[in-house]
């Protein structure tokens, strides 16, 4: 075998036609071993003499694509000084472009022994490991190009590969819970006609099955374990793991790109499989332990931990920033993706222990020309000190807004006191988001998501029902701000059943008609149910898998999910640029305020009617002739006006439209409870009355000439379910 120097630039294995180089950066390292493995796990150590800025690197002339490898590094082993080279233990490259296998809970994989951890175990893990594999960077993307949707239009949809695919009939079963399921006709075909313009998958990063899980017979279904930032997950290959699985994902987002809708990754930058100390070594760990993680300053044989699973990423070092900004361009510039949504990112942006909004991370995301272009979502939160930060964020960033969960779910389950805190969420939360320079686009709104009660099970249950997570029904969140609507669970109550539906449809609408970016979660808008689960990270079966098989509630919360998107999608109303102000604007053909919040008689609420703990209703005006700002073509946008009617109470109230200097007519467009049908036209000043747990959704054309994004026809049903 030849070897040449190679390159200590770009970290991992490049791949450039005829040859791949090789890169590792180790500062702690006092040899590097490149592992090449064969077909029948055969190993071929070639030793690594070259190395700049303490980047190990060669180039071997003969090693094409699908060649399976990994490193050995020879160094200190003293866990108290914070360094743990391990030679015996086959290491994964921190930059494998894709990764073979599945990490056993084999002994070989610790470095210690399981009956008497302060001796070693040198035992060679290379069987039990997982390995890095040389991938070939070249694919045809042909005329790919990201949709681009502005923020303010797009309609996010979280989504989990395997779940989301894996009991499609139309899918061959062969392929169900893979990449290329992903991006088939028919998942393509569900998401177009629903109208949603970018789906948030869940972690694709490579990540491990937990020991402790694989031991019950149990797998990790969410991902949330990442151990390759550059590696597709493999076990969602249909072809193969040598790095099939990376061209299977390329035609992925090539194929949702050509139907119009973006990809976003869930990724999982603030800690890594490798765990707490009592974890297996299966890359960081063995390569540089203290460059890698952070340490706790008086025991650095312990991790700081401020994410629960064991260890958290050390932000504060240039080859980490490197790592994670590396990876992030790669999914840009090579997968095409379109962003981020960074989980616990309260982590990254820890200097010492206090969360920090002008933080390394921050800095250079800032100033990146490609990260910063695209859409970055942060979970505003992690489990260290002062890690709730919502509204915290930096300007260019979106946060999952958890507040606007909490005060829906309230409002709708006829929480005493929450209607001023509701209308705040529905105008876009200004309140969290404004001091910062920021507009609406920053709050994703939320109602449901992977973690927590589905939909459905939120009007179902009132407790977590975690049973089958084998943790005597104790995990997951036990305050989940849920109501049962009268029964626990399932029941033949028909009058229930038609009370969850509507307040399912209740919950839908008040997400998609809310000023920000709305984020359904997926089966969602089917009415899925987890049979009151809220806690399914580990449940890869059935029970978290999205039923296509749908009963006439489920058609018909699909069919109301689809009108709410579209009469989003069609009156910018409900996606404004801009925070509504309540106030008149200068320059508008209107005399009235861009929002105004009636009361039940049609008039401003008054001072009682806000502090009135039991006051559970209100109708929102919204002026569509107050919207000052162009559209990109910079034409003028003149929109139509709304009123939505909501009525959290459990009885009938009758509401009173406001006068005719609001609009003297208004046309019933879409609502629940019933009562009154579709395409109805109400008069100024005319009274109604509203089921309890309803909405009503009335539009009227602007005053004036029509401009050009009026509104277009929608398809009619015959009356409010």
């Amino acid at each position: 075998m030849q070897i040449w120097p190679g390159q200590s630039y770009p970290l991992g294995a490049t791949f450039d036609g005829s040859g791949t180089n090789f890169a590792l950066f180790s500062e702690i390292a006092e040899r590097v071993e490149l592992c090449l493995i064969d077909e029948d796990g055969g190993e071929r150590r070639v030793e690594i003499t070259e190395v700049d800025a303490y980047v190990w690197h060669i180039y071997l002339p003969s090693v094409q694509p699908g060649q399976r490898y990994g490193f050995r590094v020879h160094g200190p082993y003293d866990p108290a000084a914070g360094h743990r080279c391990d030679p015996s233990k086959l290491l994964l490259d921190p930059y494998a472009k894709a990764i073979a296998g599945m990490a056993s809970n084999h002994p070989s994989l610790y470095s210690y022994d399981f009956d008497s951890p302060e001796e070693r175990n040198t035992e060679d893990s290379g069987e039990h490991t997982m390995h890095s594999v040389v991938v070939s960077p070249y694919f045809d993307w042909g005329n790919d190009h990201p949709p681009a949707h502005e923020y303010h239009d797009t309609v996010i949809y979280e989504a989990h590969v395997k779940g989301l695919t894996m009991l499609h009939p139309d899918i061959d079963e062969n392929i169900r819970g893979t990449y290329v399921a992903m991006g088939h006709p028919a998942i393509i075909e569900h998401l177009k006609e629903l109208g949603v313009t970018a789906v948030e998958l869940m972690p694709v990063h490579q990540f491990v099955q937990d020991g402790h899980l694989v031991e019950k017979g149990m797998r990790n279904y969410w991902g949330y374990n990442t151990i390759g930032f550059f590696a597709p997950h493999n076990e969602y290959s249909y072809s193969g793991q040598l790095g099939q699985q990376v061209q299977e994902f390329k035609q992925m987002v090539k194929n949702l790109h050509e139907a119009d809708i973006e990809v976003i990754l869930d990724v999982v930058y603030n800690h890594t499989a490798e765990g707490n100390h009592q974890g297996p070594t299966l890359c960081f760990r063995g390569i540089d332990n203290a460059a890698y993680y952070r340490l706790v300053e008086e025991d650095k044989a312990h991790y700081y931990d401020t994410t629960g699973t064991g260890n958290s990423l050390l932000m504060r070092t240039p080859h980490v920033l490197q790592l994670i900004m590396d990876s992030l361009r790669y999914w840009v510039t090579e997968m095409h993706v379109d962003g981020f949504r960074f989980d616990l990112a309260s982590t990254l942006a820890r200097e010492l222990h206090e969360v920090d909004r002008l933080s390394a991370f921050f800095d250079i995301i800032q100033q990146d020309p490609v990260i910063s272009q695209v859409k970055l979502i942060a979970e505003p939160w992690d489990l260290g000190e002062g890690g709730y930060q919502v509204g915290g964020f930096p300007p260019l960033w979106s946060e999952w807004n958890g507040k606007y969960r909490d005060t829906v779910r309230d409002f709708h389950r006829s929480e005493p006191g929450t209607l001023g805190d509701f209308t705040s969420r529905l105008a876009g939360s200004s309140d969290l988001y404004q001091h910062t320079g920021r507009t609406p686009i920053a709050s994703i709104n939320f109602v449901t998501a992977h973690d927590g009660f589905t939909l459905r099970d939120l009007v179902s249950y009132n407790e977590r029902h975690n049973e089958a997570n084998g943790e005597g029904g104790n995990d997951g969140e036990s305050h989940n701000r849920s109501w049962n609507s009268g029964a626990e669970g399932p029941t033949e109550d028909r009058e229930i059943q038609e009370l969850r539906l509507r307040r399912m449809k209740n919950l839908m609408a008040t997400l998609l008609l809310s000023q920000g970016v709305p984020m359904i979660l997926h089966g969602d808008e089917m009415g899925r149910t987890q049979d009151g689960n809220n806690n399914t990270y580990c449940q890869d079966n059935e029970l978290s898998w999205v039923d296509w098989e749908l009963d006439q509630h489920q058609m018909e919360m699909l069919w109301f999910t689809q009108a709410v998107i579209a009469l989003r999608r069609d009156h910018p109303i409900f996606r404004r640029r801009r925070f509504l102000q309540g106030v008149t604007r200068e320059g508008v053909d209107s005399d009235l305020p861009d929002v105004e919040w009636l009361g039940t008689d049609g008039a401003l609420m008054t001072d009682s009617a806000w502090e009135d703990a039991q006051n559970k209703c209100l109708t929102m005006f919204l002026n569509g002739s107050g919207i000052p700002e162009p559209n990109l073509r910079g034409q003028r946008i003149v929109g139509d006006s709304a009123l939505v009617m909501f009525n959290a109470s459990g009885n009938p109230v009758d509401f009173t439209l406001p006068p005719a200097d609001h609009g003297e007519e208004w046309k019933v467009v879409l609502g629940t409870g019933g009562t009154i049908d579709v395409g109805s036209v109400l008069e100024a000043g005319s009274t109604l009355s509203r089921p309890g747990h309803s909405l009503l959704i009335m539009m009227r054309p602007p005053v004036g000439e029509r401009g050009e994004a009026g509104p277009s026809e929608h398809e009619e049903r015959p009356a409010l379910a």
